[in-house]
């Protein structure tokens, strides 16, 4: 859903304006148990929210937003809900619940069909510059190919776009390992980390060598 249009933008702050007045209402009208309760949620939530975050490999400062994004919207959520209990009883609470259950279902689904959707122009699609095959880089390159190889299997992928990677990989090692088998052994028996470069190990020579 755009949010460009002449009329979604106020509707948007008036919601902020309603939700905020509301979570003050229920935040001054909670209990010590009733906060207790919304920390403890609040909590849970991050908890949940860091675990699916790390899950997909996206990096330490993308698990802290995560977990800190969802802990904060647990606690609006509760507290708007609190308010809404006080004003309107509970009628009005379950109607609050039902319609933002709904709008989050809706545009969760609009952003999943949306990505889903450019994943499969991505994957349909070749690659604007095709990679130079592995015998043509220089030892320099193929360490640096290495790196490069490690850091994008970090983030998400999907499966055809791992596969080509892995594959990719195991060409950088067996080039690297052909051009100089006692360097390449030298490099695997001090147990390198998964992103280290290799070609410091190894002789610089030509790639036709």
């Amino acid at each position: 859903m755009s949010t460009r249009g002449p009329l979604p933008r106020p509707l948007l702050w008036a919601g902020a304006v309603v939700g905020a007045g509301l979570a003050v209402v229920g935040g001054l009208a909670l209990r010590p148990p009733g906060v207790v309760a919304v920390g403890l949620a609040a909590v849970v939530a991050a908890c949940l929210a860091a675990g699916v975050a790390r899950e997909s490999g996206p990096g330490r400062q993308a698990v802290v937003d995560a977990a800190w994004k969802a802990g904060v919207a647990t606690v609006a959520v509760l507290l708007v809900l609190s308010g809404t209990a006080v004003l309107g009883g509970a009628v009005l609470t379950l109607l609050v619940a039902g319609v933002a259950a709904g709008t989050w279902t809706v545009v969760w689904l609009v952003r999943s069909s949306r990505r889903t959707s450019a994943a499969t122009v991505a994957a349909a699609s070749p690659p604007a510059v095709p990679l130079s095959p592995v015998s043509a880089l220089s030892t320099e390159a193929l360490g640096r190919e290495w790196v490069r190889t490690t850091t994008a299997l970090s983030g998400p992928l999907d499966a055809r776009t791992r596969e080509a990677i892995v594959v990719r990989r195991q060409q950088t090692l067996d080039e690297l390992e052909r051009r100089d088998p006692d360097g390449f052994a030298r490099w695997l028996s001090g147990l390198p980390l998964a992103g280290s470069d290799p070609s410091g190990d190894l002789k610089h020579g030509d790639p036709a060598a």
